[in-house]
């Protein structure tokens, strides 16, 4: 009896190492990062990430804008105001499912990205999916320096 009560407080103690972690914010490919999914709508941002710790409005080429910064470096754009046209963060804990993220290497995002390419486009490194074409859908890891810098998922506007 006292074996198995051992065994048993054992594999308690063990379980949660097998066990995926809890509540990390997750990059999901060509969706939306951390709970903010594209073609969320404002409320349904607030209702995943809570109160934004900054709002912005504006306008660019594209017409009126409102941005919301969050915590850990996530950023939400909902271009003419009505629902997530772009989430991107800069924060290191925001990861896919296998482990692409800010920080990590070029050469990392190729093996754990399925589908990504990498290349310069004007100045600047890229590993992304999709097609920078109006209205395709992409995922964007921003290389400098060999790592990843900020991931963006969104929708190309022009």
């Amino acid at each position: 009896m006292r074996h198995r009560a051992a065994g048993v407080a054992a594999a308690a103690l063990l379980a949660p190492l097998g066990a995926p972690a809890a509540a990390q914010a997750l990059i999901q490919v060509d969706r939306g990062i951390a709970g903010a999914r594209l073609g969320n709508t404002r409320a349904e941002v607030r209702a995943a990430l809570g109160r934004p710790e900054s709002i912005r409005t504006g306008a660019n080429d594209f017409g009126r804008f409102v941005q919301y910064r969050f915590r850990g470096g996530i950023t939400v754009l909902f271009q003419d105001r009505r629902e997530v046209t772009l989430v991107s963060t800069t924060g290191r804990g925001d990861r896919t499912r296998r482990g692409a993220g800010v920080g990590s290497s070029e050469a990392a995002v190729k093996a754990r990205v399925r589908g990504v390419r990498c290349e310069t486009i004007a100045g600047s490194r890229s590993c992304h999916t999709g097609r920078f074409t109006a209205g395709e859908i992409i995922t964007d890891f921003l290389i400098r320096g060999g790592k990843v810098r900020r991931v963006s998922v969104g929708r190309v506007l022009d």
